[in-house]
């Protein structure tokens, strides 16, 4: 194409008057740090509410059919699918510094790891329950 045929994006002339600047903040209710309205009228909730129950799961420690190896088992999930199952597993096993994997819907990490385990669980809104020996 010659030169004559092409448009410039240099952004060419200015677009005139701002639409906003004759707006100003004056009569309008201040934002409070840390706070979230809940969408009901006058309603504050804090920005950080707890994490909500997201049910019972299970920790069991346990040594069946693994040559008397012991691993931590994770049981009782209701509602999550496998891809959270296997990224709550990969922060189990980043944190616990062992391996593990997702089988039938539970989680096995290596090792006897409950309280690393309840922890993680805890800060993801499951409610750990030891069970077993």
């Amino acid at each position: 194409m010659s030169a004559e045929k092409k448009i410039s994006t240099d952004g060419g002339q200015g677009l005139g008057t701002n639409p906003f600047a004759a707006l100003s903040g004056s009569g309008l209710p201040q934002a409070v740090p840390g706070r979230v309205e809940s969408g009901k009228p006058g309603s504050v909730t804090p920005a950080t509410a707890p994490a909500k129950n997201r049910g019972r799961v299970d920790i069991k420690r346990t040594t069946a059919g693994r040559g008397g190896k012991t691993v931590t088992l994770v049981t009782g999930f209701v509602g999550i699918g496998l891809p959270e199952k296997e990224s709550l597993a990969k922060k189990m096993r980043n944190a616990c510094g062992c391996g593990g994997t997702v089988k039938d819907g539970e989680i096995e990490i290596q090792g006897d790891q409950r309280e690393k385990i309840a922890q993680i669980l805890t800060e993801a809104g499951f409610r750990p329950v030891f069970a077993g020996g």
